[in-house]
């Protein structure tokens, strides 16, 4: 765009009070832009888009149901048949025992941070902006969710805390605190000479894993901000080449890389939550083959 156009939307845009656009940024920026305030509130360019895509998923799979049927029909179909596979993929993670009371939780991470991710590849995204008054400077007017650390962290803390919760009410805090910081020998197997030392080792063992625990929230949030970002200052820098038709392989790949990173997220929070949900249906299971 040159500085003449440049302008002549600035002026436009000033005097008519409409958002002025290009058609080309800089880059993408590393934060997430201010577009307006309510109060002192300032709401983002990656809120909005969130809020959008969130507001649009919610009215699409209404539509898609509709009034269920026995017989479904072919959108009633397709969501059954998402919900199902999501469904059997955790259940045998998290175990029999909180398969079902964690499901909505895991079904809403994945459907949410796959449209999320993929909604950086609508029309407009990285190319509409609107002119920032206050700076005088280009705002981009559409920004992934997911390429916000600020969404990916509030995403990261709402599933660490649906964890904590589930982990509790499920399996106890007995159960948690013996296996983080509980002797995992079995007594019977191992001399005492050893056994007993071994509960200072699986104690300090703990105090690592609780650790872990707590950096859980960075990991999440920093592998999915990561990815999309990254894939969003890629298509940035292809898209001054679409003559050439170079975007187009990308486009595909973005679309592999928002599917994965959806189902490695909520992969984790199920593995996070099997851990200790899991862990004792294991045992039981072993005990009842025992008896038999």
């Amino acid at each position: 765009m040159s500085r003449v156009t440049k302008l002549a939307l600035i002026l436009a845009s000033l005097s008519t009070g409409v958002p002025a656009y290009a058609a080309e940024g800089s880059g993408v920026e590393t934060s997430a832009q201010a577009l307006f305030r309510i109060g002192s509130l300032p709401v983002t360019n990656s809120m909005v888009t969130s809020w959008v895509v969130a507001l649009l998923l919610i009215i699409v799979i209404r539509l898609a149901i509709g009034r269920p049927k026995l017989i479904p029909g072919r959108g009633q179909a397709i969501v059954e048949s998402l919900v199902q596979g999501i469904y059997d993929l955790t259940s045998p993670i998290v175990g029999p025992k909180v398969a079902k009371p964690t499901f909505p939780l895991l079904i809403c991470l994945f459907t949410f941070i796959l449209i999320q991710n993929w909604s950086g590849l609508l029309p407009g995204v990285g190319t509409i902006y609107m002119l920032d008054h206050t700076s005088g400077g280009w705002t981009e007017l559409i920004r992934p969710a997911n390429a916000d650390l600020n969404g990916t962290l509030a995403l990261s803390l709402v599933a660490i805390g649906c964890w904590f919760y589930f982990i509790m009410r499920y399996a106890g805090p007995a159960v948690v605190l013996k296996d983080i910081f509980g002797n995992k020998a079995d007594k019977s197997e191992v001399p005492a000479v050893i056994y007993y030392p071994l509960f200072i080792v699986f104690f300090l063992i703990g105090i690592i894993e609780i650790v872990s625990i707590a950096f859980r929230p960075i990991s999440l949030s920093l592998r999915l901000f990561g990815n999309v970002f990254g894939g969003e200052s890629l298509m940035h820098a292809m898209s001054g080449m679409q003559k050439w038709g170079l975007p187009a392989p990308f486009y595909v790949l973005e679309l592999l890389i928002g599917f994965v990173q959806a189902f490695v997220f909520t992969l984790l929070v199920s593995v996070y939550i099997g851990l200790i949900c899991n862990h004792g249906d294991d045992h039981h299971e072993e005990h009842k083959e025992a008896a038999h």
